[in-house]
């Protein structure tokens, strides 16, 4: 899909208060609303942006997605989702197109090692998991 352009009237979106309950409660994502609210993230669609550099092949295939990972200072390495295109436009304005993608069966298929998911980085709600993380507490049973 194409970015249109930055919508700053566009409604907040579930995954968004999702993501606004469990900055409300740092550290304690064991709490049932926090439990809630993470169901309600890995029920959500995502947005996983698509480099500029990836051929038309490589954007649409549906069998699978390939994540944008981003190098963070001391060598960390994140892969940013968004929950709205206001959000990729924020942080990403570069990035013109997406792959709209179901975040608990991204989180399934998580690779292993120290990738860490990043949703929403540059909003006040942002929320950075670790590789663990994502598996444990975003991934759904498919089927």
């Amino acid at each position: 899909m194409d970015t249109p352009s930055n919508d700053r009237d566009a409604p907040t979106t579930p995954a968004q208060e999702a993501l606004n309950t469990l900055a409300a409660h740092p550290g304690h994502i064991k709490q049932a609303e926090d439990g809630a609210a993470l169901a309600t993230l890995a029920g959500s669609d995502v947005l996983v942006p698509v480099p500029n550099d990836a051929d038309e092949a490589e954007a649409t295939d549906p069998t699978a997605v390939a994540l944008p990972v981003l190098e963070q200072p001391g060598g960390e390495q994140v892969v940013p989702v968004f929950t709205s295109e206001r959000e990729l436009a924020d942080l990403l304005p570069s990035v013109s197109r997406y792959r709209l993608v179901p975040l608990g069966d991204l989180a399934t298929q998580w690779p292993t090692g120290d990738l860490s998911l990043t949703i929403d980085a540059a909003s006040p709600h942002g929320l950075t998991l670790s590789s663990e993380g994502v598996r444990t507490l975003l991934a759904r049973p498919r089927g």
